[in-house]
């Protein structure tokens, strides 16, 4: 292996800007096995043919007893993930999904827009008279929390401990493997997530509402559908997933456009650009940076033969920028026409609440523009990146104005 294709995936340096490696590894080898074993695909084409691939599986049970013993699955953390539609295959994955696919239609997520509208501007008159803030903290990791407390039925006055509450992990779906304490943290997330959820799946049960965790509990109680570990997992799962990359996505985004002064001006001066800038931000540092499938049988990606049992990373940031389907890749266009990012993954995997991550977006930069017009990132040459390839986001985003 060349020494410019070697990388370390959690070095700061690389997590503040892995792009400049993407280029060097897809011009070099677009199908590379990582001394990890895995085959990485950082090509556009070949990513989005694997998304959408039956002949590629989760396997997530495998692929960690694999990596790290049998005894790996005993952690609370991994258990708990396991448990997933997000790791699983059909047709657990199949019966799961099926469960609350209803909630995240086109309709019913566009229904949510004034509420998301009105939350946008509560948490901007929490700051307004401040005149600073922390972008991640007081805006972008709330109003997803927010949205998705209303949805799953989390009462308002228990919302206030997901707010202070660690943030969800990526560390766990990362490639790279956790350290012991790294470990111990996602256990006791986990186990904490789990008691509370448990709690207020009994209140559900005694006391019905028209939310998504009242119909969940009743598919459990029926029992031919959702097991209790199951519904504990996976109503985890939709709080993690439906704040984690809308949260990452704001912050990312504004720190874009700031970083691309014409950009966020151009923005400004016409709020119709809004939805498609969303696109492009989704293209350009997208909040999921890879996603993971193994072989299920002898295959043929990119023109290089993977023999089944293998692990295959498409590294979806990089096919974001892949030149042969983006021209000038790496310039922030929130006018570029024909964006078709991958940033939600694929296939029976696509993200369930990639049209409420557009809708939460649209409306926090439309409330930003109308209400935060002059706002500034004082620390935008130097920001704050989480430590974590596979999450892509900051820990922290001043702002003034």
């Amino acid at each position: 292996m060349s020494a410019s294709l070697a990388f370390n995936p959690l070095d700061p340096a690389f997590i503040a800007d892995p792009y400049p490696f993407y280029h060097r590894l897809r011009a070099a080898m677009p199908v590379w096995q990582s001394p990890l074993g895995m085959w990485i695909v950082t090509r556009h084409e070949d990513a989005a043919a694997f998304l959408k691939d039956r002949r590629y599986g989760k396997n997530y049970v495998g692929n960690i007893t694999r990596q790290h013993g049998p005894e790996a699955m005993l952690e609370p953390a991994r258990a708990s993930l396991g448990r997933t539609m997000l790791v699983l295959d059909p047709p657990d994955h199949t019966r799961l999904r099926g469960l609350v696919t209803k909630a995240f239609t086109a309709r019913r997520v566009e229904d949510m827009r004034p509420r998301i509208a009105a939350i946008v501007d509560q948490l901007i008159e929490r700051v307004a008279a401040r005149r600073q803030m922390d972008v991640i903290a007081d805006f972008a990791h709330r109003l997803p929390i927010i949205v998705i407390c209303d949805m799953l039925g989390i009462p308002e006055e228990d919302q206030g401990q997901f707010f202070e509450r660690s943030r969800v992990n990526g560390r766990l779906i990362d490639p790279v493997p956790m350290s012991r304490e790294e470990l111990d943290l996602a256990n006791r997330n986990t186990l904490e997530t789990d008691a509370y959820f448990q709690g207020l799946f009994e209140r559900r049960r005694r006391e019905p509402k028209d939310d998504l965790i009242t119909k969940l509990v009743q598919a459990e109680e029926k029992g031919d559908r959702l097991s209790t570990a199951e519904l504990t997992a996976n109503v985890g799962l939709l709080f993690a997933a439906g704040h984690e990359t809308t949260a990452n996505l704001i912050g990312n985004g504004l720190l874009a456009l700031h970083r691309n002064p014409d950009q966020w001006a151009m923005m400004k001066a016409d709020p119709a650009l809004i939805p498609n800038a969303m696109e492009e931000l989704l293209r350009y540092d997208s909040s999921v940076q890879m996603t993971g499938r193994s072989t299920v049988e002898d295959v043929e990606l990119g023109g290089v033969a993977i023999p089944a049992g293998h692990s295959v990373v498409a590294f979806l940031g990089a096919a974001n920028r892949d030149p042969a389907v983006y021209e000038n890749p790496d310039r922030l266009d929130i006018t570029r026409q024909d964006i078709r990012p991958l940033s939600f993954g694929g296939g029976i995997h696509h993200c369930l609440g990639a049209q409420l991550t557009r809708i939460e977006a649209q409306e926090a930069f439309a409330g930003l523009i109308r209400r935060l017009p002059d706002l500034e990132l004082p620390e935008k040459d130097a920001p704050q990146w989480r430590r974590s390839f596979t999450l892509r986001g900051l820990t922290t985003l001043p702002a003034r104005w």
